[in-house]
């Protein structure tokens, strides 16, 4: 198949991407499909000009441009050679890239690609997308208005993407979505939520031997559910990554954020010692003084975050929080993410420490690198392991910030 995708963001604009991909593959013989986004300003310039070079080493290519970057601004896109701009709404529409082949008067038959050196990483694992789209209305979001209102999935297309993962030699499934604890389903006339919709995997495919969320709103109802449910069943692994944001009430309020400071806590209590966790944190939100970002930086200590993907803020057209008073200076803001950063990396290395001398179920990933459930990396040594392959490992010590481990015979 000779469709090549780029995708920049989040993991659901990989897993699209090879959707659409295999759409393409039926329809054109070559092109090229970038999957942009436009969670930050910077996300969107890297988009833009990812396809400028593309454009340029690629003369005779049809070039596809999709995703969130391109539906906020196709003009960006539009005037780069040959590059043809597919909105969200008709991204997964493969007639969608039929017309706009013949609208453009392309040849579809003349497309060649000469040079493209931006293979998307193979994975271990299949990420299997739950739902799109997102009903709420956080101040600094631009995605929900550029992917639409949530739209969740049959639980009978799901379950097939996760038999078919299995069929295909993938272990470990991970559900994600815009927003996957807002799932929701009538199922039997029953509602059908995210921790049913867990359960019922684990129940309905046995050969799944991890499953995992990409990401979870710590303001879910189905948050304590999901926990019982990683509490009670080892194939669940026992990571919660959560959409934070910020620790500090008058931030989360400004945000337009749905949890406060308190349920934070709660989540971390009822989590414990077996479950760890990582969180999505943005450092300079309008109004955010340096008390402020304290509240956020303690927090982060006291729930022992192992990791943060922390960022600092961009403003995005036509949100409310573009033309908030009290906007944060970006080296601030950069400073910040820094130093929440370095707490996170310290709260990883308490918690890597209390793992040595234990044994672990590990997923090869490549070259005998692994991920533990907690979702931190593990290099194994001695014989080369197959990629994909699920052993158990005896964590021995710490190197160079990664696990050592050796196989448990």
């Amino acid at each position: 198949m000779n469709i090549k995708t780029l995708s920049f963001g989040c993991r659901l604009n990989a897993l699209e991407s090879e959707k659409i991909a295999k759409k393409l593959s039926d329809v054109v013989d070559s092109a090229i499909l970038v999957n942009t986004c436009s969670v930050t300003g910077e996300a969107e310039r890297q988009s833009a000009q990812a396809v400028r070079k593309l454009s340029r080493e690629n003369p005779m290519a049809i070039i596809f441009v999709t995703g969130c970057g391109a539906t906020r601004n196709p003009e960006l896109f539009e005037q780069i050679p040959r590059v043809l701009v597919i909105n969200n709404t008709e991204k997964m529409d493969v007639n969608a890239y039929v017309e706009a082949i013949n609208v453009a008067g392309m040849n579809a038959a003349c497309s060649q690609i000469d040079l493209f050196k931006n293979a998307e990483t193979p994975l271990s694992k299949q990420f299997i997308q739950v739902q799109n789209g997102c009903n709420h209305d956080c101040t600094y979001c631009v995605t929900r208005l550029l992917r639409g209102r949530c739209q969740s999935f049959p639980y009978v297309d799901i379950l097939n993407d996760a038999k078919s993962a299995v069929a295909n030699g993938f272990y470990e499934v991970v559900l994600t979505g815009v927003d996957t604890a807002s799932y929701m389903r009538r199922e039997n006339d029953e509602l059908f939520l995210l921790g049913d919709l867990c359960a019922a995997l684990l129940r309905d495919v046995p050969e799944i031997q991890r499953l995992r969320l990409s990401s979870i709103d710590p303001a879910s109802p189905e948050v304590p559910k999901i926990i019982k449910l990683m509490h009670e069943n080892p194939r669940f692994m026992p990571h919660l990554h959560l959409s934070m944001q910020s620790g500090s009430d008058k931030i989360l309020t400004a945000m337009r954020r749905r949890h406060n400071a308190d349920k934070l806590c709660e989540i971390a209590k009822m989590a414990g010692d077996t479950i760890s966790l990582s969180a999505d944190i943005i450092c300079g939100f309008p109004g955010e003084t340096d008390e402020l970002f304290n509240e956020t930086a303690n927090m982060v200590r006291e729930m022992g975050i192992i990791h943060a993907h922390a960022f600092p803020f961009s403003p995005r057209p036509n949100t409310v929080a573009a033309d908030m008073p009290n906007q944060v200076a970006r080296n601030v803001a950069k400073q910040r993410v820094k130093i929440i950063s370095d707490i996170a990396e310290q709260n990883r290395i308490e918690f890597m420490n209390k793992q040595i001398g234990k044994v672990v179920s590990v997923l090869v990933e490549e070259k005998n690198i692994g991920r533990t459930p907690d979702d931190i990396d593990v290099k194994i040594g001695g014989k080369s392991i197959p990629n994909k392959t699920i052993c158990d490992v005896e964590i021995v010590g710490i190197k160079n910030g990664v696990f050592a481990g050796k196989i448990v015979k």
